[in-house]
């Protein structure tokens, strides 16, 4: 058998027969003085404060209204926190924010809806972000073609000392369907 520039290279030999013929001679150690090793324990999950961490979040938010909700007559959504200028209002409302994170209420009762608010916020609070978009839709599929989740949402958003300020969407994000949130950042709290 030739190889690269006509050279020969010998058979290939089994590489059982080769590694048989390297240990010939070779003899096991005795078994005396031989520590077992036991492989590691994977460590505990707190099962139990992962239910509790969940339970707070859930708490966190109650479907009870705020009383400092501030919404105006009407059906459009608005909020802002005391303190906070109405300019900052009028800013959320043309867009000076861009929405960095989205979350879709679409097709979830009340209690998932909750749920997934306060994780959405959570995360984007850790992440610090500023504003958010939430489409809670407009309840034409809802008993009555009455939005359900609107009102609650924007008592959850109220609830928040995190949330600075909220108002309906552009007809151009999502309009009576959305709300955008103006959220704490780093340097305000």
């Amino acid at each position: 058998m030739t190889g690269q520039r006509g050279k020969k290279t010998p058979a290939k030999t089994d590489e059982s027969d080769l590694l048989r013929a390297a240990l010939d001679g070779v003899k096991p150690l005795a078994r005396r003085n031989r520590v077992v090793l036991q492989p590691p324990r994977p460590l505990p999950i707190a099962a139990q404060r992962l239910r509790d961490d969940h339970q707070a979040l859930l708490d966190t938010l109650s479907d009870a209204p705020a009383w400092e909700q501030g919404l105006e007559s009407g059906e459009e959504l608005v909020f802002r926190r005391d303190g906070l200028s109405l300019q900052h209002l009028r800013k959320l409302r043309r867009g000076h924010w861009k929405i960095q994170a989205q979350l879709d209420l679409h097709g979830l009762i009340s209690s998932e809806a909750r749920t997934q608010t306060a994780a959405f916020l959570a995360e984007a609070i850790r992440k610090g972000l500023r504003c958010v978009r939430i489409v809670h839709g407009k309840g034409l599929s809802s008993p009555n073609r009455e939005p359900v989740l609107k009102k609650k949402v924007a008592a959850w958003l109220a609830q928040k000392d995190e949330v600075l300020a909220y108002c309906q969407a552009p007809a151009s994000e999502g309009g009576g369907g959305a709300v955008l949130v103006l959220l704490r950042g780093s340097g305000n709290r």
